[in-house]
């Protein structure tokens, strides 16, 4: 069952665009893209690699690598605008209201300092903890993230953990400060299915349990429908398609979407062949005018190659496709 989506959201992104100036010229890696994420809610943000998933979210937490910029648009967190606040101030928020998971558990933990010593300096630089109080912390945290013997592990270092549990680790590190926003980029790529399965149930349950809003990056649509209450699926930097999960991965609207979900292989239906979408998405110096899609959809047609399509409702869900414009057809 979804969760309702509170009016007031916890996370509003709104016309963001992210650029990246060369010599022959701006490449525009993000565009104009707007979204809300509620109290207690996953959202998750799904595309190919180069669709500018990992960019919305480093947006968000302060991580642009220059010369990546934000060129237009606001993040609003909890009714306070974020992206343009001085470093020192979103390095404060990073971390005590916002939380990252990164794809790879190795970079984000110090190979040469205990998982207590990380653990404990994280709370310690956003709580007014002292030692003892700060490690107690510590272990809650690894016990609430299902690391099991907790008192033994914690002084253990990075390297003696397995890669799910490394995971785990790295998403107590997230919860140190209890964020109300947690920005996960492919949390479980590196990981075999029966560990994604664990990560996903506790991403679910701290949702649950803490009413913390989730931005999950994804290429994997298996991950979206069991973890996600909504998706939105990107393509060139922009929107194609967001609604309820269920609604997208039952009923997609958009061309490209449609070609996602006929990827996925489905148990007790036999096929020769699992459906393709033919080529690959243009690099940033070569997205079309109009749709960005068109060169690769079997239903362009004149004015989708040179008339970018808006966002517009259809049924529960938006997709920008001039194949679900009124005023068009």
């Amino acid at each position: 069952m979804l969760k309702k989506v509170e009016t007031s959201p916890l996370l509003s992104v709104r016309n963001l665009r992210i650029e990246f100036p060369t010599r022959r010229g701006t490449l525009v890696a993000v565009d104009d893209i707007s979204f809300d994420i509620a109290p207690g809610e996953i959202l998750g943000v799904v595309g190919e690699s180069g669709a500018g998933k990992s960019l919305t979210g480093a947006a968000i937490i302060g991580l642009l690598e220059p010369p990546g910029r934000i060129a237009q648009g606001e993040i609003t967190l909890e009714g306070q605008r974020i992206d343009n606040l001085p470093y020192e101030e979103i390095r404060r928020i990073r971390g005590r209201r916002i939380g990252a998971i990164f794809q790879d558990p190795l970079t984000s933990l110090n190979p040469l300092y205990s998982v207590s010593r990380q653990l404990v300096e994280t709370i310690q630089t956003h709580l007014p903890l002292n030692d003892k109080e700060a490690r107690a912390r510590a272990l809650e945290l690894l016990d609430e993230v299902g690391i099991p013997g907790a008192g033994e592990r914690i002084d253990h270092y990075p390297h003696q953990f397995s890669g799910g549990m490394r995971q785990r680790v790295v998403i107590a590190l997230a919860l140190c400060a209890e964020p109300r926003l947690i920005i996960a980029d492919e949390p479980t790529t590196a990981l075999d299915v029966s560990i994604q399965a664990q990560i996903i149930t506790l991403l679910k349950r701290l949702c649950h349990d803490h009413g913390t809003a989730v931005m999950l990056v994804t290429h994997d649509m298996g991950v979206i429908a069991e973890a996600a209450d909504r998706v939105a699926v990107m393509y060139s930097g922009r929107i194609a398609e967001i609604g309820p999960v269920q609604e997208v991965v039952r009923a997609a609207k958009h061309p490209y979407t449609h070609g996602l979900m006929g990827s996925i292989p489905h148990i007790g239906h036999h096929v020769d062949q699992l459906t393709q979408i033919e080529g690959s998405m243009p690099r940033l110096q070569e997205i079309p005018p109009g749709c960005p899609f068109n060169p690769r959809c079997e239903e362009a047609t004149d004015r989708c190659r040179v008339e970018r399509p808006n966002l517009q409702s259809v049924n529960a869900t938006e997709v920008a496709c001039h194949l679900f414009d009124k005023a068009g057809a």
